[in-house]
């Protein structure tokens, strides 16, 4: 089981690495005459402290910053179903063009595991935007010092809890057990406690209540910086910039994965109003304030246009379900 596992997500970050390096901005997005006549809501399917929250409010003030739009793009949280909650309601307003949410990995997971009717299909894709990578974080006073220890406790003890903010089956969980397949565990014996968001999973962590968290290394930065966490290993293929934290492959784990991010639209959105925010993210990843907050935030450019954006969902629906068969989480 473990090697069936290992080999579709390490597959997965290949993929992704290389759709990044293929990838152009200036050339890819049509500019449209549309503009917003209000505010834009662009929402963050879970609670503040998180990737998509994150995403959410770097890129509202890099367009505000950068006077980008004349409008005001509103970060609204809307939590709970680890997406599921936001994307039923974005789902029901299926043609406002004032409307956006962050998206990753869980759109096409969440729906394989049964827990949301809604999937990348019932929305229109605007834009991938980055590529960031998981990290895993236990308290300054843990005993764990390495990846390797960690995983050598739970082998020990399958009831020591790594907490995630992505629900169960989701990105968190699937990157946590990757990690543990290749580590020679079993992979669905993971202790996975499911938050609704990053910033919660810290939380916990900080108050107790887990043994470790993962969650995307950009969200990490400030809890690190701060003094209180500890970082034991990085999913990326080499050390993040500004981040110095050893990767999996440095500790023996023959393992990656990436974590993109991005941002989708109601399905019924109109032609021109596509093609304005297509053009808008392709013109704000050019600007001085983007290239500065991806690399504070340990953030890759990982741009893609629309039609490019939803042909990458619909690879990843067929791996991830892969993925998930072997966890044997797959429900649809």
């Amino acid at each position: 089981m473990n090697v069936m596992l290992k080999k579709p997500l390490k597959t997965l970050a290949l993929m992704g690495a290389a759709l990044t390096l293929a990838g152009g901005v200036a050339s890819q997005a049509v500019a449209s005459d549309w503009t917003p006549s209000r505010a834009v809501e662009f929402i963050a399917p879970a609670n503040p402290g998180g990737g998509w929250d994150t995403l959410v409010r770097t890129t509202s003030n890099v367009i505000r910053t950068e006077n980008l739009a004349d409008q005001n793009f509103a970060a609204i949280n809307v939590p709970g179903g680890g997406g599921a909650v936001a994307w039923a309601q974005i789902a029901r307003d299926n043609r406002n063009d004032h409307k956006l949410f962050a998206t990753s990995p869980p759109i096409i997971l969440v729906p394989l595991a049964g827990t949301s009717r809604f999937n990348h299909t019932h929305f229109t894709p605007v834009a991938r935007l980055i590529t960031d990578y998981s990290i895993v974080l236990v308290p300054q006073n843990s005993p764990y010092q390495s990846i390797n220890d960690l995983f050598a406790a739970i082998g020990e003890n399958p009831r020591i809890s790594v907490g995630g903010g992505s629900a169960a089956g989701s990105m968190d969980h699937i990157s946590i057990a990757g990690a543990a397949a290749a580590a020679g565990l079993n992979a669905a014996s993971v202790n996975y406690i499911a938050f609704s968001g990053g910033g919660e999973a810290m939380t916990n962590l900080l108050g107790g209540h887990v043994d470790a968290v993962i969650t995307g290394a950009g969200e990490a930065m400030a809890q690190l910086q701060g003094g209180e966490l500890r970082a034991l290993g990085v999913s990326a293929p080499e050390r993040i910039p500004g981040l110095d934290v050893p990767t999996y492959k440095e500790q023996g784990l023959d393992y990656t994965f990436d974590i993109w991010r991005g941002v989708m639209a109601p399905k019924d959105i109109s032609e021109d109003a596509l093609r304005y925010y297509e053009d808008l993210f392709a013109r704000m990843m050019e600007t001085d304030d983007w290239k500065a907050a991806t690399e504070r935030l340990g953030w890759l450019d990982a741009y893609q246009n629309s039609e490019e954006f939803g042909a990458f969902l619909d690879l990843q629906l067929e791996q991830f379900r892969s993925v998930l068969g072997e966890l044997g989480l797959l429900r649809n």
